[in-house]
């Protein structure tokens, strides 16, 4: 049955959310765009996106291997697309950069051909580029097929990659500038945001949450959605839910380096897609105008680092980790060395964050905490790297799942895909899945 508003005041909500990254406003713009629910945000950090949403690279790429993920990627990046018809805002922070993405799986010709007839069956705008079209369009990406020898640094003769895939409407949106305009938005629709406010009690009375409290503050509620993301665990103990996934906070490096300025000014030479390099198992995007490359790994084995203490983690990229991408990323943009030197290491940072990597399938828990026995806990977690383009889709699967009101930029994707109780989905298990 949906849910009502409720007629108490104080300290009353008819939701509480836990977690003011991308997906916790998400779910709390969803849910108060469609209706006049008392939400409340509770966000243990100081500002918004200090977890994983500030970490995120925020590529918006349609491909997976379930076609029902290639549509809920598409209603969430289609949000994006539409970031002022969506959030209500006169002037957002945040623009979508639709840079395209652009595969590049090396080898022959199937894959690309292959999974250009399937996108394009889901409506997904792509194309595919031989050798020579992707250097038209692309000129400073070398499509070389042959990934460079890493253990003995031995120089081979490039040779071309046979056919490429370029999703046409994909691209990329700055994550801290979406979560403040969301932040932005859920004010001004009244939403109770608390920052510095993390969840320490849930209480429970006859098998439902009764309430939830916040240092010495105490929210009463009969819904609480947990989207704590690395946290979310800590959340399940103080409820006694008791999930049969494999849910593991997981350190993810990631580098950006500044373009030279004499290749800044060839704008037209370095014009740069959002990249997922299969045959380097890297990937790529510009961000800052252009003056900034953000790259890292897209190796499963790169995404195997459990941390204890999602407080405590080591926030600097290993050095190995970065002369291995900075050698890769090389070869695939040979413009980046400069004549007679390696790539300057002064022109190199590096940041972690954290993922929340589903080890069974990959795939989001979405919806009521049934098996656990208790009413009114609901979870959001789980989304293995995918959550950012997925969250104005996922946001409106659970609004729509408790209010009953269907709006604008709802996606059609059942909740109960998602839901605690199934088999693991077929077709994840890897960081593209």
């Amino acid at each position: 049955m949906p849910l009502a508003p409720t007629r108490q005041r104080g300290g009353h909500y008819d939701a509480v959310i836990a977690g003011a990254g991308i997906m916790g406003l998400a779910i709390a713009w969803q849910l108060a765009r469609r209706s006049r629910l008392r939400i409340a945000v509770l966000e243990k950090g100081a500002a918004p996106g200090e977890g994983s949403t500030g970490a995120s690279v925020a590529i918006c790429r349609h491909r997976y291997s379930l076609d029902a993920m290639v549509r809920l990627a598409a209603d969430g990046i289609g949000a994006y697309r539409e970031w002022r018809a969506f959030t209500g805002l006169a002037r957002p922070r945040a623009e979508f950069h639709q840079s395209g993405v652009l595969w590049l799986p090396g080898g022959g010709r199937q894959w690309a051909a292959r999974e250009h007839q399937r996108l394009r069956a889901l409506d997904i705008p792509t194309a595919v580029l031989d050798d020579a079209a992707l250097a038209e369009r692309f000129p400073a990406v070398n499509p070389c097929a042959i990934p460079p020898d890493l253990a003995t640094g031995e120089t081979h003769d490039c040779r071309g990659g046979g056919e490429h895939l370029l999703e046409l409407n994909g691209g990329y949106i700055d994550p801290v500038d979406a979560a403040q305009d969301l932040l932005e938005a859920c004010r001004s629709a009244g939403v109770d945001m608390r920052f510095n406010a993390p969840v320490t009690g849930i209480a429970l009375r006859g098998g439902r949450v009764e309430s939830v409290a916040s240092g010495a503050e105490r929210f009463a509620t009969g819904l609480f959605i947990n989207a704590a993301g690395p946290w979310c665990g800590r959340l399940h103990a103080m409820a006694g839910v008791e999930l049969k996934w494999n849910l593991e906070p997981t350190r993810i490096q990631a580098l950006y380096l500044d373009i030279p300025s004499a290749q800044i000014a060839d704008r037209a030479a370095m014009e740069l897609p959002a990249t997922a390099d299969l045959v380097n198992g890297i990937y790529f995007r510009p961000q800052n105008r252009g003056r900034q490359l953000i790259t890292g790994s897209v190796l499963a084995s790169d995404e195997r680092e459990a941390v204890r203490d999602p407080d405590a983690f080591d926030r600097q990229p290993d050095a190995d980790f970065q002369s291995r991408v900075l050698h890769l990323l090389q070869h695939r943009l040979p413009g980046l060395r400069a004549p007679g030197r390696e790539l300057e290491r002064n022109r190199v940072h590096g940041y972690c964050g954290l993922y929340t990597v589903n080890r069974d399938d990959s795939h989001p828990l979405l919806g009521p905490a049934d098996a656990a026995g208790l009413d009114g806990y609901w979870l959001a977690n789980g989304f293995s790297g995918h959550g950012f383009k997925l969250a104005p889709a996922v946001g409106s699967m659970l609004a729509r799942r408790i209010t009953g009101i269907a709006q604008d930029f709802d996606t059609q994707i059942p909740l109960d895909m998602f839901s605690a109780e199934r088999a693991p989905l077929e077709g994840g298990g890897s960081v593209l899945a």
